[in-house]
């Protein structure tokens, strides 16, 4: 069975199930000392400009309230020095808990390998890192799929597309091998005749879809890696006046919405993500691997992403984060 078919409201049933299997990473660093709490959490984002990082902080924030631990949230700011700096900061104050939304998956790997020698569990939220006990993410190769499927359907089917890609990290990847895969496979009408990587945000996904449409004047359709970068190639094509490609993007964000609702907008779709619920599974699942001492059989847990266009906007049918 293909792994990322694992439904995420599986998962939360079988949750007590999944942890049967010891890891060779005591998450105690000791060789599995288990029955710890969890006291004290690091959650690390990659961006918390990004309206979908903030949200995650403050569900964090509410949780940290409820279960009575101390939260510590630090900002990557993209930056994988940053982010090795703040894993040893925080092996330094001894916290129990890392959850991590890393700037580079593989980059960090050595980072979060010392953290697991120091007795810190430490679960990957929304992009994988490399070594760490579990990730909770949303099927990015699905909601890939689900944003170029859209983006295909309503551009009839055939044309020209180009993709604003992102960073070096798992969900970015995923979503950019479903989108080409689904073109490829379905719409042998429709050529990606561009892509370029950015940034994930809103200033590099209007500079690159800049350059895409000097490089690429006959142009159908954009999909954006994420919303941020949608929204961002939705400010090129306003600056050069075309009012005729359509684009997608990732996320389902609060800000797409808006986009969404304006009257002659070109944001046609955006697979939404949950990451409120992503985050507290994330911390779920580390706090399990903390006081048993072990970690999931099925290391990824997987949610579901769900396409919102245009017309679900306008009918009130998305309520969205």
């Amino acid at each position: 069975m293909n792994s990322r078919n694992i439904v995420a409201a599986i998962a939360v049933t079988a949750l007590a199930a999944t942890f049967t299997a010891c890891s060779d990473q005591s998450p105690a660093g000791n060789g599995g000392e288990t029955s710890k709490e969890v006291k004290s959490v690091a959650l690390m984002v990659q961006d918390i400009s990004n309206p979908f990082f903030a949200v995650m902080q403050d569900s964090m924030k509410a949780q940290a309230e409820k279960d009575g631990f101390t939260l510590d949230v630090q900002d990557g700011q993209q930056d994988i020095t940053k982010q090795n700096d703040q894993i040893d900061a925080f092996i330094q104050k001894g916290v129990d808990l890392i959850v991590i939304n890393a700037v580079d998956s593989e980059g960090i790997k050595s980072a979060v390998d010392r953290a697991l020698e120091a007795g810190i569990t430490v679960v990957a939220v929304d992009v994988d890192a490399a070594d760490s006990q579990a990730v909770v993410m949303t099927d990015n190769v699905k909601a890939g799929e689900l944003s170029c499927t859209a983006l295909a359907e309503k551009i009839g089917g055939k044309g020209n597309v180009v993709i604003v890609d992102g960073t070096q990290i798992t969900s970015v990847q995923d979503r950019v091998k479903g989108c080409e895969d689904v073109l490829a496979s379905k719409y042998p009408d429709i050529k990606i005749v561009g892509k370029q990587a950015g940034k994930n945000d809103v200033a590099n996904g209007q500079t690159i879809t800049t350059d895409l449409l000097t490089a690429n004047p006959d142009l159908q359709g954009i999909f954006g890696i994420n919303d941020p970068t949608a929204r961002g190639a939705i400010l090129a094509l306003t600056e050069a006046n075309r009012t005729d490609i359509w684009v997608t993007g990732v996320d389902g964000s609060p800000e797409a919405v808006e986009e969404m609702k304006k009257s002659g907008s070109w944001f046609w779709a955006t697979p939404a993500q949950a990451p409120a619920e992503m985050v507290i599974k994330a911390y779920e699942v580390g706090k399990e691997i903390r006081t048993s001492g072990n970690v999931p059989t099925d290391r990824v847990t997987y949610m579901e992403p769900k396409t919102v266009t245009q017309e679900d906007v306008k009918a009130g049918t998305y309520t969205g984060w």
